[in-house]
């Protein structure tokens, strides 16, 4: 009964209509259904969908537990438990549960129930179908997320059926789960009641359903929202079952009215070979049905980019609301359906997201392998860390008893039944499930790495082996044996400011959110062939002359296509998407795009490249660069990147991303490319002058990388808007070396006079002619005393790994104490 009040009034609030309440009433209905009050009564009218329903109160469920007589019976029942005993935690729950579920209801609230539920007949239409979800009084606040921890039952429909699984929802506040996590928060059991949500059920059995997040879930870079996608009903994702379509959308461009962008920066097919559905024809609880999906399901992404778009505003909204509400920032993680019969979205549950939410992000730390290791298994990566321990196979529960603290635990999928170990566990690994499955989302809760969605884990790993799980790339990794590994951690508030701007190079789009983090001021170098060979994987003349491919080449490609109608549209894409994640993350810095350099005994590395390469004597000086892009034999291959950056810049809005030209050996050169380049749309301030029509829409630089570079670094400097140096290209044909010789590494390096020469001579014409001139090779943090010299000449400029960017900032603010330069806030 409510502290207070008199039964009475108590009696009085056992329903409400979910339309009646919000956030101030989490006491009352729990924070999920204070949630879906708040937002059907509060952002209904910025037009997101959230279907109604009524609520059986948390004062509901007191005078449930009081009548029964089941108050004393559980505080005994939980006298004196150890929820680490996890047999005798699982004999206490299972008494309790079963007490609660053999309870009669009181006449009173039985009745009330009855009549709401035919009030909703009344509303949505005889034999309503509804969702049950339990909503707890602890829960959804910030830093006690009971998410998952109490049961929710879909397709119910009756007025019987939703009086019985009401009393199941009651039952759930005494899962082993939720028992174990209310002693780990530091909750008394009596002080938390369980109200319960009856909601209108949209048929996404039917349709489709999924998860979002207004956060990255990995490195928790706020401004992209992450939504999966499955067919049919989302416990699918959270079970971990099946692997679901994954999309990113870029969140800046969805507070402006009106925002003429289409900011989706990343669109992955998922295998989704399952799909849960209605048992028959809906009804008692757990009325579902497991199906394997179509091959026409599968090769189709769940959504289109008009409801991606849809979705990610009213993500973008919803967390707008609570952000204002608590008075700092607050992440959401949110769950939709679509319906199948109408084709309308909506918004079915939000919570606050917590495990970023409180982060200190000027605490930066990297985890590194020191060792290279024999990789066993590979999957989803979960979390940035490492973590090394014995494995643990479990295939069921009933096994859970077996595991021991500090062990990887490795196993087919989770559920919260496995919460009581997963948090002794060093690290998670499971066949199945995407980013947003239940393992994922309990990893991050409790700090360790985790592999999901690796297929075959159960299969490779045995009980007993030591392993090393490294989720520090996007693909999570399992190494044989137990490998050595650094932590490092930067405090960045501690880092002195300097007016030569530090930026960085970036290699893999998956890291670049969290590496956004470290103090930057862009991105100076960031390569497309990264891009080419980790994502796409195909030769792009292969995908533009598929007949000149073989039987077995052309079937390689499908495969790897499936979900796009043209495979020209696959490559453009997801070359797109690579560079706009890089893009976003440093935004709004400017971030440096190096056109494809591959040589050609490197392209033919690529699918169907064997098929369309030379085979060069020396490719290092081959055709590379700017020489291929305007060759017939390559110009329409060109075209596809050009295309990419377009939609980065024009439909994405990443504006801050400046695209690069590699390797252009004579201005006749640049003036080819240029041309084909504004052919293709990508239109820079020299073409639009020579050819007298349109305007420029893209800064367009060029890596001075060849000694005619700087010879003629005025000439190339009317046709670009600024220069990068080259480093290791510059030196190699500087000092006439093969750089890929090792007998010739001891001749020199950047720090030869003749090389330093040249880079003098170019940084001062680049700065008399108020054009950008940095630099994007590795000398300057490999030698503190080249970066001096660099400060010195007056580099504006510099970009270095990720893991010498400290060290680099270090030195350059050392250097420029030495010359007294005016520091510049980063």
């Amino acid at each position: 009964m409510t502290k207070g009040k008199n039964k009475k009034a108590a009696r009085a609030e056992m329903i409400l209509w979910m339309e009646d309440v919000g956030i101030q009433d989490v006491a009352l209905v729990g924070g999920k259904n204070a949630s879906l009050g708040e937002m059907i009564g509060r952002l209904g009218k910025q037009g997101v969908a959230v279907p109604s329903g009524f609520i059986v109160t948390a004062a509901a469920y007191r005078y449930f537990i009081s009548s029964a007589n089941l108050d004393a019976f559980i505080a005994k029942t939980l006298q004196g438990l150890n929820t680490h005993n996890v047999r005798d935690l699982a004999r206490r729950g299972r008494a309790i549960r079963a007490a609660v579920n053999a309870a009669p209801f009181p006449a009173d609230l039985a009745r009330q129930i009855r009549d709401a539920y035919a009030q909703m007949e009344r509303r949505y239409g005889t034999r309503v179908d509804v969702a049950v979800r339990s909503s707890a009084t602890a829960e959804d606040l910030p830093g006690a997320s009971f998410a998952g921890e109490h049961e929710t039952f879909l397709g119910i429909r009756g007025a019987q059926h939703v009086l019985n699984a009401t009393r199941a929802a009651f039952a759930s506040l005494f899962t082993d789960r939720a028992i174990s996590c209310r002693v780990d928060k530091g909750f008394r059991h009596d002080d938390v009641a369980l109200s319960v949500g009856v909601q209108q059920m949209v048929r996404s059995d039917r349709g489709a359903s999924g998860v979002m997040f207004t956060v990255d879930t990995e490195s928790g870079f706020r401004d992209v929202i992450l939504i999966n996608a499955v067919w049919g009903l989302g416990e699918m994702i959270v079970q971990g079952r099946t692997t679901p379509d994954e999309y990113l959308v870029w969140k800046p461009p969805l507070d402006k009215k009106d925002s003429p962008y289409r900011p989706i920066i990343q669109k992955t097919l998922g295998a989704k070979e399952k799909k849960m559905v209605y048992r028959g024809d809906g009804g008692a609880m757990h009325g579902m049905r497991v199906l394997n999906t179509t091959d026409a399901e599968r090769d189709a992404f769940v959504l289109t980019e008009k409801e991606m778009m849809a979705l990610a505003r009213w993500g973008r909204i919803i967390e707008k609301h609570y952000t204002a509400h608590h008075g700092k920032w607050t992440p959401m993680d949110i769950e939709w359906a679509k319906d199948g019969r109408s084709g309308k979205l909506y918004i079915v549950q939000a919570r606050p997201e917590t495990i970023h939410a409180d982060r200190d992000y000027t605490k930066v730390r990297e985890y590194r392998l020191k060792a290279k290791g024999h990789a066993l298994v590979r999957g989803i990566s979960v979390g940035t860390k490492i973590a090394t321990g014995r494995v643990r196979v479990i295939l069921d529960t009933k096994d859970i008893g077996r595991f021991k603290p500090g062990e990887v635990l490795v196993t087919s999928i989770t559920d919260p039944d496995w919460e009581p170990i997963m948090k002794i566990a060093s690290a998670i690994v499971t066949d199945r499930g995407g980013r947003t499955s239940h393992a994922a989302i309990v990893s991050r809760e409790i700090g360790i790495p985790a592999v999901v969605g690796s297929q075959t884990a159960t299969e490779t790993l045995k009980t007993g082996q030591e392993v090393t799980v490294d989720t520090t790339g996007s693909e999570g990794v399992i190494y044989a044996g137990t490998l050595p590994f650094a932590v490092k951690t930067q405090d960045i508030k501690k880092l002195p400011k300097t007016k030569t701007h530090v930026m960085m190079n970036v290699g893999m789009p998956e890291t670049a959110f969290e590496q956004s983090f470290l103090p930057h001021r862009g991105v100076g170098l960031a390569r497309e062939e990264f891009i080419i060979a980790s994502h796409i994987g195909i030769h792009p003349l292969a995908l533009l002359n598929p007949k000149k491919l073989s039987a077995h080449d052309r079937h390689a490609i499908e495969q790897k296509t499936r979900g796009w109608k043209r495979g020209t549209q696959f490559y453009v894409d997801n070359l797109a998407y690579g560079i706009a994640r890089i893009g976003a993350a440093f935004s709004p810095h400017p971030v440096i795009v190096r056109f494809s350099d591959f040589k050609s005994n490197e392209y033919r590395t690529l699918l169907g490249g064997e098929h369309f390469e030379p085979d060069e004597e020396n490719p290092m000086i081959g055709w590379r660069g700017a020489s291929r892009y305007y060759d017939p034999a390559f110009a329409p291959a060109f075209l596809l990147e050009v295309q990419a950056m377009r939609k980065v810049r024009e439909e994405m809005g990443l504006t801050n991303v400046i695209p690069m030209i590699p390797f252009c050996r004579t201005t006749e050169e640049a003036e080819k490319v240029l041309a084909i380049m504004a052919e293709g749309g990508l239109v820079s301030a020299w073409s639009a002058k020579a050819s007298r029509k349109g305007k420029a829409n893209t800064p367009v630089y060029m890596m001075c990388e060849i000694p005619s570079n700087v010879v003629l670094a005025d000439a190339f400097l009317d046709r670009f808007d600024g220069l990068s140096i080259g480093s290791n290209d510059l030196t190699q044909l500087v000092l006439g070396l093969d750089r890929d010789s090792g007998m010739l590494a001891h001749i020199g390096n950047e720090k030869d006079e003749a090389v330093k020469t040249m880079i003098r001579q170019v940084i001062s014409i680049a700065k008399k002619r108020r054009k950008y001139i940095g630099i994007c090779g590795q000398a300057p943090s490999d030698h503190p005393d080249f970066a001096a010299f660099l400060v010195w000449a007056g580099i504006e400029s510099m970009s270095v790994t990720p893991d010498t960017l400290v060290r680099t900032i270090q030195n350059v603010a050392a250097e420029e104490r030495k010359h007294r330069l005016p520091r510049k806030s980063a």
